[in-house]
């Protein structure tokens, strides 16, 4: 849900490689400004919500509502804390993200909420970089991180970092990463292999695959033959659902590559849609999901409230405006400047604790999951604070 495009920031950006698709950038970026508004905390702080209705892309304008109701259920939640929330359409379209971000801040907005696409994100934040409006966009693209922009969407670096630290701590020592050859792919393996890194493993080898049917299936030897010969106890995998895992679920344990003797590993999430909890080969497997408790309790409230599911990523506005709150709350005139958002103890959001960090990325504090008997079993919890191990 997250795409990706190449970004026109060049200035207040890192020049590393772009991605495309629906994936993540791997590479640095630079420190955010501390800048931002003063703001009066006596009287309701006006919050620009960008969202892509007008699109042309379909579900856009059901992701369009569920940021919207998400964002009114936040501000429902605050007590005290008064936000005036002011909703603009990008029609998922750069130009037009460009164009309503201007006239948001003409109208008054102290920080802008979105967009999702990368691409409409980077256009708005270059576009009120001189207004020292913050932007905490819903994008995960950390391309696009940095100056006055924020992303909020989950990245590959901070699922890498938690499952590494997580199998470490499991006596897991020796890796093979498996991934797919394209952008996302190579994204994805930056990602794992820097995480490990910083862990006590290492990684022992890496297998590329081409994404079709028969590409999966002519690395399957060379994944066991990897395994094999580098006594690997881990097989880190980039694959999704939607993707290549049920097909190597299948085929690597037939090629002798047991989930018994080697621990397979996901970057993304195993458990949806629910019928991948059937697959045989996924069972054992280990990924991260944000506090499912909490996750459950903001779906059943937001079910309550408007009588249908929220959009997998709506709940990124509930997070936004949850931020906004907290430090509105506190009274203080410089609330919504880039060293306030970043301030270390984070935030509570919809699925439990995440901050945002001083380059615009963000931490997640994520738990640990298994497919047992074809359920989801929590093997590690998600920390509740940002002072504990991890962090």
């Amino acid at each position: 849900m997250f795409s990706v495009f190449k970004p026109a920031r060049k200035l207040a950006l890192s020049a590393c490689a772009l991605a495309t698709a629906a994936f993540l950038a791997a590479c640095d970026t630079i420190a955010v400004g501390g800048g931002g508004p003063s703001i009066n905390t006596s009287k309701p702080v006006p919050v620009a919500l960008l969202v892509p209705r007008g699109s042309r892309q379909p579900g856009d304008a059901v992701l369009a509502q569920s940021l919207e109701n998400s964002a009114r259920l936040a501000i429902a939640d605050l007590g005290n804390v008064q936000i005036d929330l002011r909703v603009y359409d990008t029609a998922g379209n750069p130009n037009t993200a460009a164009a309503v971000a201007q006239q948001a801040v003409n109208d008054g907005a102290k920080i802008i909420l979105g967009p999702v696409y990368a691409q409409a994100a980077n256009a708005a934040g270059l576009a009120v970089l001189n207004k020292q409006v913050n932007v905490l966009s819903f994008s995960n693209n950390t391309n696009i991180a940095g100056g006055n922009v924020f992303v909020l969407g989950p990245t590959f670096s901070n699922t890498a970092n938690r499952l590494a630290s997580f199998a470490a701590s499991q006596g897991k020592s020796s890796v093979v990463v498996v991934h797919s050859n394209d952008d996302g792919g190579q994204l994805g393996r930056a990602a794992i292999t820097q995480a490990v890194g910083r862990s006590s493993a290492r990684v022992v080898g890496t297998v590329g695959y081409e994404r079709s049917q028969q590409g999966v299936i002519n690395s399957v030897q060379t994944i066991r033959s990897t395994v094999s010969s580098s006594g690997a106890d881990s097989l880190f995998l980039t694959s999704t659902t939607a993707g290549a895992l049920p097909l190597y679920s299948q085929l690597l344990p037939e090629a002798g590559v047991s989930p018994a003797a080697t621990q397979f590993i996901g970057l993304t999430r195993w458990d949806i849609p629910s019928q991948t909890l059937e697959l045989p080969g996924v069972q054992g497997g280990w990924f991260a999901l944000p506090d499912p408790g909490k996750a459950q309790a903001f779906r059943s409230r937001y079910q309550a409230s408007y009588g249908g599911a929220p959009h997998p990523i709506g709940g990124l506005a509930y997070d936004g405006i949850a931020a906004i709150g907290a430090l509105v709350g506190a009274g203080k005139s410089d609330a919504l400047t880039g060293a306030a958002l970043t301030q270390n103890a984070g935030f509570q959001g919809v699925g439990g604790i995440f901050r945002l960090r001083p380059d615009g990325t963000n931490e997640r504090g994520l738990a640990v999951a298994t497919i047992q008997n074809k359920q989801v079993v929590v093997i590690d919890p998600a920390p509740q604070s940002f002072s504990g191990a991890g962090f």
